[in-house]
């Protein structure tokens, strides 16, 4: 049986080693999710150094910090060594990075192709646990309208109003229109109610001379394009 490794305190380490040290004298990008994470804890505990138990952490949410960010307060207190202060500031911290991400989506201002769409609108529904519709209108230079949510539903489906669509549509002078909607699931593959809503919309907007352009699946790191599969 190997001898369990000896616990020796970050304040302890070398100066390369400690997560503030390392970012003050190389730079914020070397340091791993878990040295991130392990200044934003600040201290661990007796037995185990914050580095380890940012280690922990990440292991139970399989290192994904999307899935990390997902968790509550509450949930976070749940992890040994976790009280509310700590909790509080992990949430904040993710929370600050989710913000991040929203204000470079708003940079978009002509959609070019469909990864602007998933880049515009994946910080607002790509890691949520219910379904939305979001529509997404254009001008003639494919620059970008206004963007909204159209329906919230469950996990199974929501319900699309194509004459809102179109009134909105109409009211902003949009001559072009991209659907997206969230799988909280994580598959990418379109369902038929999908597909159905999808035509749905193409044809009721031919009639008044608008495009639907594209209709994209988005998940919390992946989409699925219709035009870009030729199946709009």
């Amino acid at each position: 049986m190997q001898p369990k490794p000896t616990y020796i305190p970050i304040k302890n380490w070398s100066s390369d080693d400690k997560p503030r040290e390392k970012l003050l004298l190389k730079s914020k990008d070397v340091l791993s999710d878990a040295e991130l994470i392990a200044i934003l804890i600040g201290s661990g505990s007796r037995n185990e150094s914050a580095v380890t138990l940012a280690k922990r952490i990440l292991a139970l949410v399989q290192n994904d910090l999307n899935d990390l960010g997902k968790l509550s307060v509450k949930q976070l207190m749940q992890f040994k060594g976790i009280g509310e202060a700590k909790a509080v500031t992990i949430a904040a911290a993710l929370e600050i990075g989710r913000r991040r991400r929203e204000e470079d989506a708003k940079k978009i201002v002509a959609i070019k192709e469909s990864r602007d769409v998933f880049e515009l609108l994946h910080p607002k529904i790509g890691d949520l646990s219910h379904e939305e519709f979001w529509v997404v209108y254009l001008n003639n230079a494919n620059t970008v309208l206004f963007m909204g949510q159209l329906s919230k539903g469950g996990i199974t489906g929501t319900l699309v109003d194509v004459r809102l669509v179109l009134k909105q549509a109409l009211e902003l002078g949009a001559v072009g229109l991209i659907l997206a909607h969230n799988h909280p699931s994580g598959t990418l593959k379109p369902s038929v109610a999908d597909k159905q809503i999808t035509v749905k919309l193409k044809t009721a907007s031919q009639v008044l001379d608008i495009k639907v352009l594209d209709h994209l699946i988005i998940t919390q790191k992946e989409y699925f394009s219709f035009a870009d599969e030729h199946i709009l």
